[in-house]
């Protein structure tokens, strides 16, 4: 049964009070980052901070249509909203304009429109969704492949466009699964994958897949206490290592290490399986089907780094792990932005008085390097202040999100918390050179409408779903 009740009176105030906030603050640094003596009005429409004044005013009327419409047609037509934004995302590879090497963008009268922000709001609604119907389980792996595939579809069109910095931010949603009773070893795992991937970069196959086969002997000794089996199967491991190396001198067979290491690791795997069989000990398999992913993985690296990645994007990534030094080419960027950051000092330059953004020097400076205008002209403390401000509202998120009684209403608040973490963590961790430059926005900072649409649009329905947490009794 529902019943009436007041949506504007029981909104989240606070929480609105940070967004507008966040937007004001934002639309003050993108008019320090172009300001210009020959356009200083701030509410001039040729600049972006006077186009930037045409986004708010729109999102603000998007946030005001959100709160009016009722919260069961989020519901109801979750998947009818995915589907159409799937769509969207195969348009656009075909319809699309293409900007710096990526079909990403509809041009619609001037203005430029990016799907790919709008989809991160239809995926939270569809794996909402999914998750909160009545007959998932979310310890099921067929839920976790369901899901899985949820996310998948939306980042496979994105990757054809191809746009890897907004696909990466689908990969947040996993911590969705985390909170809704997932086990933790499932973040670990992909945890491990990053690091592996990192390492695949640094050092080559051969070493990575010599710590993998000691990382699974390891696991056999301390999982199972069979000490006496684990040394058996390491003295096996090396014996058909040196089998295969033999075998190769001596048939005149060019056989590598990297292969006799191979070769060796999938013989002691059969000897994993056969021991889980005869001693009963399930957790075996789980060692064996860990390591030979881990091993795929490893091996699928440089596919995936040399097809998916565009050559600017691998530049600025080998550039962040110490493998190539250019800082007048790919990490010039990079470079500028630490300049900018650290110029600041404790209390900035003041407002407007920044030279490093005013003269140009860092490139974006008012989309994905927005956060150097802060850094520069508020310094240490400004900083900090908005890093406090994004912390107070994730914070607020999640506590609005526990207090919902709706498990789809709570789920959907959980991805928009991981979302929104996922831009405000890479995006500040690209300006100071913590993470390769991927083209992520700052929300609510960087110039631009999608992204302030789509935040706007993933924060107000969810706060719709909190003003009706008690319609229902």
């Amino acid at each position: 049964m529902r019943r009436a009740i007041n949506v504007w009176a029981n909104l989240d105030w606070i929480t609105v009070f940070l967004y507008l906030l966040l937007i004001f603050m934002g639309w003050l640094n993108i008019y320090a980052a172009v300001y210009s003596e020959q356009h200083n009005s701030i509410f001039d429409f040729d600049m972006r901070y006077g186009k930037q004044i045409i986004w708010i005013v729109a999102a603000i009327l998007i946030a005001a249509i959100i709160i009016f419409i009722d919260t069961r047609f989020y519901s109801f037509f979750a998947y009818a909203i995915y589907a159409i934004a799937v769509l969207i995302l195969l348009a656009v590879i075909f319809l699309g304009k293409e900007v710096k090497g990526a079909r990403s963008w509809f041009e619609l009268m001037g203005f430029h429109l990016q799907p790919t922000e709008f989809a991160k709001v239809a995926t939270c609604l569809a794996v909402a969704k999914y998750l909160s119907s009545y007959s998932v389980k979310i310890e099921k792996f067929k839920t976790l492949v369901i899901v899985g595939i949820i996310i998948f579809i939306p980042m496979f069109f994105i990757a054809l466009q191809p746009d890897f910095g907004s696909l990466i931010i689908f990969v947040a949603l996993v911590f969705v699964l985390y909170r809704e009773g997932f086990p933790g070893w499932f973040i670990f795992f992909g945890f491990l994958l990053v690091s592996l991937f990192v390492l695949a970069l640094l050092v080559g196959k051969m070493p990575i897949l010599l710590i993998l086969i000691i990382i699974a002997l390891t696991s056999l000794a301390l999982t199972t206490k069979r000490y006496k089996e684990s040394i058996q199967m390491a003295l096996s491991f090396i014996g058909f290592y040196l089998l295969a190396i033999g075998f190769g001198h001596l048939f005149h067979i060019a056989i590598s290490h990297y292969s006799a290491l191979l070769i060796s690791a999938g013989i002691t795997s059969i000897g994993f399986i056969i021991l889980s069989v005869v001693k009963k000990m399930s957790g075996l398999m789980w060692i064996v089907i860990f390591l030979w992913v881990a091993v795929s993985f490893t091996y699928s690296v440089n596919y995936v780094f040399n097809r998916f990645l565009a050559p600017h994007q691998q530049h600025r990534v080998n550039i962040l792990l110490g493998i190539e030094s250019d800082p007048g080419g790919a990490g010039y960027n990079i470079n500028q932005s630490k300049i900018a950051i650290g110029s600041g000092g404790f209390i900035g330059k003041g407002y407007l008085q920044g030279t490093q953004t005013k003269f140009n020097f860092v490139p974006e400076q008012s989309t994905d390097f927005i956060f150097c205008t802060v850094g520069e002209e508020w310094g240490f403390l400004g900083s900090f202040i908005v890093l406090s401000l994004f912390t107070i509202l994730l914070l607020r998120l999640i506590f609005l999100a526990e207090r919902q009684r709706s498990s789809f209403s709570r789920i959907y608040g959980y991805g928009l918390v991981s979302i929104m973490f996922f831009h405000v963590a890479i995006n500040i961790g690209m300006t100071i050179g913590l993470l390769p430059v991927i083209g992520i926005p700052l929300p609510f900072f960087s110039y631009g409408g999608s992204a302030l649409w789509a935040f706007t649009m993933l924060l107000f329905i969810f706060l719709r779903f909190d003003a009706s947490r008690l319609e229902l009794f």
